[in-house]
């Protein structure tokens, strides 16, 4: 990848773990030297109560490569979702770059050159569960994490495969309320 990449974006939504586990990340990747890198120092900079952005960090003191920016999709309230974002979530995003990097979806050279932001989400509730699984809660959003990464770094999906199954594509929720208004 020797070519100038101003941004890419990806997204990827997996669930089917155990409860409140699934995972729905978004991303942007871009040159930290460009307007990327602009929105990226601005946005690390900007801090918004209840959306905090930081650093995604393999642990306390160590940040992923590229450099991450996580931010909640959800507004933040309580200690319980803090730690559970701050800590198995944050791990599981830092791990799933690394894994990008490591695949070489991500090239290793361009570790320096490239930031990601992640926007991050977690099953509302999550921080109620009494014996959440923080084992698969770690491993889904790793996961995703590395899948919407390459969706973003493949350009996936591509314009020609959406126009060929716009109409097969059905949004879930919307393909629920449709079901639901059948079985009046």
């Amino acid at each position: 990848m020797s070519e100038k990449m101003t941004m890419r974006v990806g997204e990827c939504l997996l669930a089917g773990g155990p409860p409140f586990t699934a995972a729905e990340p978004e991303v942007i990747i871009g040159e930290l030297d460009g307007p990327f890198g602009t929105a990226f120092a601005t946005l690390l900079g900007d801090q918004v109560k209840g959306h905090t952005r930081v650093l995604s960090l393999m642990n306390t003191d160590m940040m992923v490569k590229p450099a991450t920016i996580m931010v909640s999709k959800v507004t933040v309230k309580d200690t319980a979702y803090t730690n559970i974002l701050m800590g198995t979530v944050q791990g599981a995003i830092s791990n799933g770059v690394l894994d990008a990097v490591r695949n070489g979806t991500i090239p290793k050279e361009k570790a320096n050159d490239l930031g990601i932001i992640v926007s991050v989400w977690l099953s509302p509730g999550v921080e109620k569960v009494e014996d959440l699984d923080h084992e698969a809660l770690f491993n889904i959003h790793r996961e995703a994490t590395r899948k919407a990464i390459e969706k973003a770094m493949n350009n996936e999906p591509s314009i020609d495969f959406l126009l060929e199954n716009q109409e097969k594509l059905v949004h879930k929720y919307y393909q629920r309320a449709l079901d639901a208004k059948k079985a009046k």
